[in-house]
């Protein structure tokens, strides 16, 4: 017989058995597709050897008139502006105070009490303590003028734990620490993940203790842009915030509120926004004008081309507008001449009018969903997004957005932590991801990509908790769990700690009939088709695996079944210009259906997989 040539539609399809999907690619982690044929994806390297505290959760990127190129990035513990590698803590601050010999050491420990009455802190705040003199032994000033994570223990007092262990002398000298020791307390921290609550309303009827009505205890989530050269950042259901580029990187943010010309600042709000047009601020759930009542509807805008000026008058444009449909807004995005605003069921399209009207809004998509405030990405125009049981698209009017993998994906998604959801783009190859958690996992865990250019889907595992596809910076950057931020398609393997570490890929294809499907064909010659461009290995190399069977979708492990098995290193054994592969490898298959697997586990691997062709032989009905 003449050699059968391989050629597969592009695109991961989990919506049909294997067999059904006849023609196609079925399974894969860390490929992509490219003009229709599956390759590796880039590597990551991380952008520095610093890190930061906690849990990142949004990044935004912008530059200054000096052209410092900086990077905000909010995490669950403190907010920071990144600079060439270095994380700046730019955290705002809550409260100042001046204490009185508020520590108190105890023998052989490094725990320190610290007395302050109504401090309002939680644990895992974050203080910072000058002026104070040593307990007279180990404890010195210089150890307790520091910053410090505390633990409550009660409203009027806290613990720390030092670099030092408390002897007698220390003992002796508390409480003390002097009569003017300073502790400045940074705005609170929150909760890394959204943490299910155990109480009336939140589980069956009549569960738990009364009062918890919540499911899910909110995680920390930011939402920044820069106003000019300056930033204007605000932790979800907190205060907005203000860091001026030209008080220097080590500059703290302070409250919006207490700038020169302040005129009724929103007290707390869901999301801000600046708007590309005509430059005004935005807070998306927030409090109203002379009100101190939260309303998770109300949209409200500074004056233009002003951040603190809220005041509605005749003479300016700030002002305000409340959503009718849902019971939240969950997020925002500056579209064309437009900002779509999400509810948790409903899509608005906010569009500037002018005086005396300023922003109108228009309903233009109803019984909706949205997993989270970073569900959403704008590409080429078109903004898509992650919903609770599908996923959608909004060119002008709101479609579904068909998904090859959405009963995979759904039947595996943890809707608990679903405002873990993350998208973002990656322009370079016509890629709108998603990252989320699995179903038994709290930590975003998978991922899966949509290429609007061809319309296709794939999927796999990597674990990011925020991303920015920037013009501004040479590479998408994303959020690891490392406390570290890592450039995307750079080199081939995975560079997150500092020390290479091979990315494992492979793509099954679904079955498909070796011959006609119904008499068994023997297969004794593969002709592979791979290239190994872009690769830093001296030798790099790939496995293709041939995976037979008697019968569709009697899988591959069953003996009595499976018609035995073979794979072949396929290696480049040049490297110029025009390189050459193995040319040929014999094997002995024999089955009526087959799959095939291309897979790499080396450092230093690239491929791009072509059209394999394999040399078949009539072997019977039996």
């Amino acid at each position: 017989m003449p050699l059968k040539k391989l050629v597969l539609k592009p695109g991961l399809n989990k919506e049909n058995t294997r067999y059904t999907t006849e023609g196609g690619w079925y399974d894969g982690d860390k490929v992509r597709f490219r003009s229709g044929s599956p390759e590796k994806i880039g590597g990551w390297e991380r952008i520095s050897s610093s890190t930061f505290l906690g849990v990142c959760r949004s990044l935004w990127n912008w530059i200054t008139l000096a052209s410092l190129n900086l990077m905000g990035v909010g995490t669950n513990l403190k907010f920071y502006i990144e600079s060439g590698g270095n994380y700046n803590d730019i955290t705002p601050l809550r409260l100042t105070a001046t204490l009185t010999n508020p520590f108190t050491a105890t023998l052989s420990s490094s725990v320190i009490t610290v007395a302050h009455t109504a401090h309002g802190s939680a644990t895992g705040d974050f203080v910072t303590f000058s002026g104070a003199t040593g307990l007279g032994g180990n404890i010195t000033a210089a150890v307790l003028n520091k910053e410090y994570q505390v633990t409550v223990v009660s409203v009027n007092s806290y613990t720390i734990t030092v670099a030092a262990t408390a002897i007698a002398a220390d003992v002796t000298g508390s409480p003390g620490g002097g009569a003017a020791v300073s502790a400045a307390y940074q705005i609170d921290s929150g909760p890394a993940f959204s943490v299910p609550l155990v109480g009336w309303g939140a589980g069956s009827w009549s569960s738990g203790s009364w009062g918890l009505t919540s499911a899910t205890d909110s995680m920390r989530l930011w939402s920044q842009n820069n106003f000019g050269e300056d930033l204007i950042f605000n932790p979800r259901g907190g205060g907005i915030y203000y860091w001026d580029a030209s008080s220097g990187l080590t500059a703290r943010g302070v409250a919006l509120s207490s700038l020169s010309g302040a005129s009724s600042v929103p007290t707390l709000a869901n999301f801000i926004f600046v708007s590309d047009i005509s430059r005004f601020v935005f807070a998306f759930g927030t409090t109203d004008y002379l009100s101190s009542a939260f309303d998770p509807l109300l949209v409200r805008w500074s004056d233009q081309e002003s951040a603190v000026n809220w005041t509605p008058s005749v003479t300016n444009q700030a002002g305000s507008v409340r959503l009718s449909h849902g019971s939240e807004i969950i997020s925002c995005l500056q579209a064309r001449q437009e900002v779509i605003v999400w509810t948790d069921s409903a899509l608005y399209a906010l569009q500037y009018l002018g005086a005396p009207d300023v922003w109108g809004s228009q309903l233009m998509g109803d019984n909706i969903s949205i997993a989270g405030p970073n569900a959403m990405a704008l590409a080429s125009g078109v903004v898509y997004w992650m919903g609770i049981d599908k996923f959608y698209k909004y060119s002008g009017r709101v479609e579904t957005l068909r998904c090859d993998l959405r009963q995979y994906i759904f039947d595996d998604f943890n809707s608990l932590q679903r405002a873990q959801v993350l998208a973002g783009t990656n322009e370079g190859f016509n890629e709108v991801w998603w990252f989320y958690c699995s179903d038994s996992s709290t930590t975003n865990d998978r991922y899966v990509v949509y290429n609007y250019s061809e319309d296709i889907w794939y999927y796999g595992t990597i674990a990011r908790t925020a991303w920015i596809d920037s013009g501004l910076r040479s590479n998408p950057v994303g959020a690891t769990y490392l406390g570290n931020l890592v450039n995307h398609e750079v080199g081939v393997d995975d560079n997150s700690t500092g020390t290479l570490v091979a990315i494992e890929s492979y793509i099954t294809s679904a079955e498909f009939d070796i011959d006609d499907g119904h008499n068994f064909s023997f297969i004794y010659r593969m002709l592979p088709d791979v290239t190994f461009r872009g690769s830093t290995a001296a030798s790099p190399n790939a496995t293709m695996y041939l995976l037979p069977m008697t019968n569709s979708g009697s899988g591959y492990n069953n003996p009595a079944s499976v018609g035995g098995s073979n794979s072949a290193v396929v290696t480049r054994i040049a490297t110029v210009p025009i390189e050459e592969f193995t040319g040929q490898v014999y094997t002995r298959v024999r089955g009526r259906q087959m799959s095939i697997k291309m897979e790499s586990t080396g450092l230093g691997v690239q491929w791009q997989l072509g059209s394999p062709r394999i040399d078949i032989r009539p072997d019977g009905r039996r």
